[in-house]
């Protein structure tokens, strides 16, 4: 969960919630965003500027970071390696990928990498909050031009609801929601029953769907990475595994794709597709940076091979976190914003 706490802005000796932090010519900054990683674990976040007030639905826009309930989805800084990991391995693995499915990514990060790609000719993004949705049009500049792409379809609505209810199927479906925690709104589309009763149905055949998997870092992939992963070779014939190092996530983090198509591509014959699909460079992702994301560590690995818990409703697994925002002090004045800041080091 995520605190602001507040201070006069000069440094005599004492931190954010009683801990000293660094100071410049003797000021420091008046204001921290702290997150909660774990129990022993804290991350902060100086704040040079809170710019924005909004209303009841606690999401606030950190300098260049989007946090929702209390946990921190993206940041400017390093969002183009999770929304290019999230996107590009599924869409250069599928033969031709003309019709996307979007549940969550309200930021629009996702549809941005999505609608890189010359072949895509209708984007579906169905996001529950559209005051999220709304937000994130006006302030994040660098999604503006992908929110006016014509190919894009926003729904205000349930992902779940709208996967239920339609008729249209999908080359690729992808799950950009919102981690898996404790009283939050997204838990039960990670669940085998929707996978298999909601997901696949709604897949073309040698479609491809693909999920944010959450923290899978050597310590933290028992989390709901591995229970992922395992839930969905319980649905699809085909399932691969992949992680890459997200610094404002102060971990790595997890992605599941899986088809019952295979994917055989290699490093070169993904950047070929990557040469010949994409318009301009990726800044992280290509043929040898898949390959390296998808050759897990051994200790994760036997991990994951030995996973039998499968994801349901009455079985969750969460990530550490409440689906509310913890506020203390000052802080609870302050109940959303535009905030400018950056990153300091973590404590335990």
């Amino acid at each position: 969960m995520g605190d602001i706490s507040c201070s006069n802005g000069i440094s005599s000796g004492n931190g954010v919630n009683g801990k000293s932090h660094s100071s410049l010519n003797g000021y420091r900054k008046s204001c921290w965003y702290e997150e909660e990683i774990e129990e022993n674990l804290r991350w902060c976040f100086a704040l040079n500027r809170l710019n924005f007030h909004s209303g009841p639905q606690r999401f606030n826009l950190q300098g260049h970071a989007l946090v929702i309930d209390g946990k921190l989805q993206s940041a400017e800084v390093d969002e183009f390696i999770y929304h290019e990991s999230l996107v590009h391995p599924a869409f250069l693995h599928h033969s031709s990928p003309k019709t996307v499915f979007i549940m969550g990514g309200g930021e629009g990060s996702t549809a941005r990498e999505i609608l890189r790609h010359k072949s895509v000719e209708k984007v579906v993004m169905c996001d529950i909050d559209e005051e999220v949705v709304e937000f994130c049009k006006a302030y994040l500049v660098v999604n503006r031009e992908a929110f006016c792409d014509p190919r894009l379809e926003v729904i205000i609505n349930d992902a779940r609801a709208e996967l239920e209810t339609g008729k249209e199927c999908y080359d690729v479906i992808i799950g950009d929601l919102a981690d898996p925690i404790e009283g939050g709104p997204c838990y039960k589309l990670y669940t085998k029953s929707f996978y298999e009763h909601t997901v696949k149905p709604r897949l073309n055949q040698g479609g491809i769907f693909i999920t944010q998997a959450g923290p899978a870092g050597i310590f933290s992939h028992t989390e709901v990475f591995s229970c992922i992963f395992n839930t969905l070779r319980q649905v699809f014939k085909y399932v691969v595994p992949y992680s890459a190092h997200i610094p404002s996530y102060a971990d790595t983090w997890g992605w599941v794709m899986a088809s019952d198509s295979p994917f055989m591509l290699s490093a070169d014959e993904l950047d070929t597709r990557i040469k010949q699909r994409i318009p301009g460079e990726n800044r992280y992702l290509d043929g040898k940076t898949f390959s390296s994301a998808s050759t897990l560590s051994k200790a994760v690995r036997k991990s994951l091979d030995s996973e039998t818990h499968v994801y349901t409703e009455g079985t969750a697994r969460f990530i550490y976190g409440h689906g509310s925002v913890h506020q203390q002090n000052q802080a609870k004045l302050i109940r959303n914003g535009l905030m400018e800041g950056t990153p300091a080091k973590s404590s335990k």
